[in-house]
């Protein structure tokens, strides 16, 4: 009876997926601070700052109506704004009905690769690059193919890289990031447009994760959608627009895709939260003030730039985009999980160590959010300076 017990309770195989270990980090930093200490936080990719006014008045205004079910592919006046954005940044003629709004970009991958994936495919991934990727693979049954990517092609997939990958053990599908996590590097429109060629001439499916988007310094992020019809883009108000626990997002789907992305959304979430939707529509109208807050992060990149090599860090990766600093910190440690937990009990400064991002190297990198405020960068280049040197 017993052992009968136990099977009943025994999780399937597909949820043994690792941890993400930035969460942990944050419950370890909030343990502390409920004892009094003093955090910065640099650990969790989000901004520090709320939705844009426009959007928090529109919610408010909303409340008093009845907050029900939508289409599933999202409501089509937030769906015609998606499209008409993608004219203003990108000059591009997007038809609404390719767009399908989702529970963050979360909800978009699990969408996407139930959507293009059987069970046993194998997905290419840059490494380093955003663990869920990988779970969520896992979880579904699929492969994730890590690629090492390197100085020589700026840390991003090259499609020589690609097709060797491909060559060795034959893949059918291929995910890209640009700005990237953990990395804030990025790939300009040539490179972008050379992988995206480059995978769907063997007849690899691309998706684009372009979550960062909007958050680009060192040149303006391409999209995708621009370069390939056949390509799946996949993008949030997460970052860009400071709406991480709204949780929403949207992709811009293949046409023949539409339809077997609205029967998955149908089945496993309805529709998207109305009200998070609401938001998001007139969240477009904000971005003069979201523009300020981009301001602050180039700030803060600055900040960091200058004032990590001066504290001992004084190697990471180019810093295009998004609000990452990937650290190499192997004159340090050669265990960033081990480092990043003593940055946090001793120097008060809260950072993700680079095995989550990076399986095969990642011990030897940390990754820094600059997300917070221009005051809390120095504290913590501060902190980190005096911790080392100490």
């Amino acid at each position: 009876m017993l052992e009968i017990a136990q099977k009943l309770l025994q999780p399937s195989k597909r949820s043994d997926v690792p941890p993400f270990i930035v969460m942990d980090v944050m419950a370890a930093a909030a343990a502390l601070e409920a004892q009094g200490r003093s955090i910065v936080h640099m650990e969790v990719g989000q901004p520090a700052r709320p939705a844009p006014a426009t959007a928090l008045a529109a919610a408010r205004a909303a409340l008093g109506q009845r907050i029900a079910y939508t289409e599933a592919l999202g409501v089509p006046s937030l769906r015609r704004r998606i499209a008409r954005h993608y004219g203003e940044v990108h000059g591009l003629d997007l038809d609404p009905g390719r767009v399908v709004v989702t529970t963050g970009s979360s909800g978009g991958f699990i969408l996407a690769f139930l959507a293009l994936f059987e069970p046993g495919d194998r997905v290419a991934l840059a490494n380093p690059g955003y663990p869920p990727y990988r779970h969520i693979l896992s979880a579904l049954g699929c492969e994730p193919v890590l690629i090492e990517t390197s100085a020589a092609t700026r840390w991003a997939l090259s499609p020589e890289a690609l097709i060797a990958a491909h060559r060795a053990k034959p893949l059918q599908g291929l995910l890209v990031a640009s700005p990237a996590n953990p990395t804030g590097t990025m790939m300009d429109a040539a490179a972008l447009k050379a992988l995206i060629d480059a995978a769907e001439a063997e007849g690899i499916k691309v998706i684009s994760d372009e979550i960062y988007h909007g958050l680009d310094y060192a040149f303006a992020a391409e999209t995708a959608a621009k370069l390939s019809d056949r390509t799946l883009v996949i993008n949030s108000f997460s970052k860009y627009f400071c709406m991480t626990g709204w949780r929403v997002g949207w992709m811009v789907v293949p046409e023949p895709l539409v339809r077997p992305v609205e029967r998955l959304q149908q089945n496993l979430a309805i529709s998207v939260p109305s009200l998070s939707q609401i938001a998001a529509e007139a969240a477009f109208d904000g971005k003069a003030e979201m523009e300020g807050v981009k301001h602050g992060y180039l700030e803060n990149r600055r900040i960091l730039t200058e004032g990590l090599p001066k504290a001992g860090l004084d190697r990471f990766l180019p810093v295009d985009g998004a609000f990452y600093l990937y650290a190499h910190i192997a004159r340090f440690s050669d265990d960033s999980l081990d480092f990043a937990k003593r940055m946090l009990n001793e120097a008060g400064v809260a950072a993700t160590p680079g095995l989550d991002f990076d399986p095969i190297d990642g011990k030897h990198y940390l990754r820094f959010c600059y997300a917070g405020s221009a005051e809390e960068m120095h504290e913590a280049v501060g902190r980190i300076g005096h911790w080392l040197k100490g």
